[in-house]
């Protein structure tokens, strides 16, 4: 099993939600290379070990962050485990496609539990220790919320109001020395399309439009938005707050 390295982030208590693939794992990854000591949380224990598998840094908490009992636990667990949390990365994320007239009410209200009030009722549980800490919360949002996105209406409204918290919360929290950031990514090579339902044709499809609509002309990367979310951490971005930052090869200031 691999040592963590010696970084500036050395010993620092990380708490990734959505930590079993995608954005997750490669945030948890980064942050434990730089010495962090990290704790991943999702609802499938399998591919959280597999995040966790040969590094040492990285320990694991299955829970699914919809359920009202879950924000008291993985704040226990960070203390348990991490001693306090210092960092709070809310990158745990649902989605459901279908355009208004088929939207199901069940899966509305499971990405707006897990996509907003998950977020939401995780930081004001972890609020104690980021203040002991004077920490930093980072929610993953989505470049796609700054213009129309036929069928993902639900999806993109919770990731909208979560912009919104973030720069209410860097308004509230900056008296107690918390800080609160956005990363909002573009296209990226994750599961949550198939997570979404679709099949191997339908994300090639996907990736092809995706790639079209990106200046930069690719899907971006985990690693890539990873970076920018570690680099927030770190002591040179400490006059950082409230901005919410897309990480999209320049999608969103496409006309």
């Amino acid at each position: 099993m691999s040592q963590p390295a010696q970084g500036v982030l050395q010993d620092r208590a990380v708490v990734v939600t959505g930590g079993g693939t995608g954005i997750g794992r490669a945030v948890a990854h980064a942050f434990a290379a730089e010495g962090a000591r990290v704790l991943v949380v999702g609802r499938r224990a399998g591919v959280l070990a597999e995040t966790a598998r040969g590094r040492a840094g990285i320990s694991t908490l299955t829970a699914d962050l919809s359920d009202p009992e879950t924000p008291g636990a993985v704040v226990a667990a960070a203390v348990s485990e991490l001693g306090g949390v210092d960092v709070l990365v809310n990158n745990a994320v649902t989605m459901r496609s279908a355009p208004l007239g088929r939207i199901d009410r069940t899966n509305a209200r499971d990405q707006v539990a897990t996509n907003l009030l998950a977020p939401l009722f995780l930081t004001q549980e972890a609020l104690p220790q980021l203040e002991a800490a004077k920490g930093l919360v980072v929610n993953v949002t989505t470049a796609g919320n700054q213009r129309g996105w036929p069928a993902h209406s639900v999806y993109g409204a919770t990731k909208a109001a979560l912009d919104f918290l973030t720069r209410t919360w860097a308004l509230e929290l900056a008296p107690r020395g918390i800080r609160v950031a956005g990363v909002a990514p573009g296209p990226v090579e994750t599961p949550i399309a198939e997570h979404a339902g679709l099949d191997a044709e339908g994300i090639a499809r996907l990736r092809d439009r995706q790639r079209g609509r990106v200046p930069l002309g690719r899907v971006g990367q985990p690693e890539e938005i990873a970076w920018w979310i570690v680099n927030l951490a770190r002591p040179e971005a400490s006059f950082a707050t409230g901005l919410v930052l897309p990480v999209d090869g320049g999608a969103s200031v496409v006309f």
